[in-house]
Parts: C-alpha cells; structure tokens; sequence
C-alpha cells in the first residue's frame, strides 16, 4: 500500500507540474477545448488515471477520450503499453504530433470533434460525470 500511494503522489505531483508548465502545443489546444468550445465537450488537463498508472493531456470525462500531444521526447514502445492499459480501461486515446497541433489546429479540432461525436456518453441521464475520488 504504501508503494502505490506514493506513486499516486508522484503522479498528482507530476500532473500539476505539467499545468503549470504546458508546452506551446497544449497551449494551442487547450485555447480550442476550455470552457466547453469543442461543441459542449468539458475537458480536463493533465489528468491523472491512476488505474492505468498514467497522465493524459486532456481528458473528456464524459466520453472516456482521452488526447495527447506528442513531441520528440515520446517513445512509441511505453506510448503502446500506456495506450493499451488505458483502452483496456474503455477509454479511446487519440495522439497529435506538436507539428500537427502547431500548424493546423483548426484541422485538429474539427478531428477532435468528429470523433467525440462518434462516442456514447459514458452516464446516460446524468449532466455530469460522478465526483472524482480523492487519493
């Protein structure tokens, strides 16, 4: 027990770095996901899923979607592992490269849109999603 809640700390810790310090890419994204601008869509930054031991960039609760923004420094063997325990959680990831995010984030976001569409709602009669565990 005591290994996982400081893995849960380090996580959390590691999260709140990541929103205080976002790359110029999440920037741009998050200008086209806050508050809701993505057709009614809420997303989270730098979300901790703690059963899959990972932080996704942005996280849409109520779709179970997560997104991520991949530079240089992402290695596509730990990506697929990650990836695999988060879908094996239910949740669809998607990734943009930052030259994506950078150059055509209008295109992004109309993809973005497209595939939030296309996912059930993950809490049929609810508004929102159920509070979020405290660690």
């Amino acid at each position: 027990m005591g290994e996982s809640m400081a893995t849960e700390a380090e996580l959390l810790r590691r999260a709140h770095e990541m929103r205080r310090n976002p790359t110029e890419p999440e920037k741009r994204l998050w200008r086209s996901l806050s508050n809701g601008q993505l057709n009614g869509f809420k997303f989270r930054r730098q979300h901790v899923v703690f059963e899959a031991q990972a932080i996704v960039d942005f996280f849409c609760p109520s779709i179970g979607l997560c997104v991520e923004v991949d530079g240089d420094t992402h290695d596509d063997r730990s990506d697929a592992s990650r990836d695999a325990r988060l879908k094996a959680l239910g949740f669809t990831v998607i990734r943009f490269g930052n030259s994506d995010v950078s150059s055509n984030i209008d295109g992004v976001a109309w993809q973005l849109l497209d595939i939030a569409s296309s996912l059930p709602r993950r809490w049929s009669g609810r508004v929102t999603p159920p509070p979020q565990p405290l660690p």
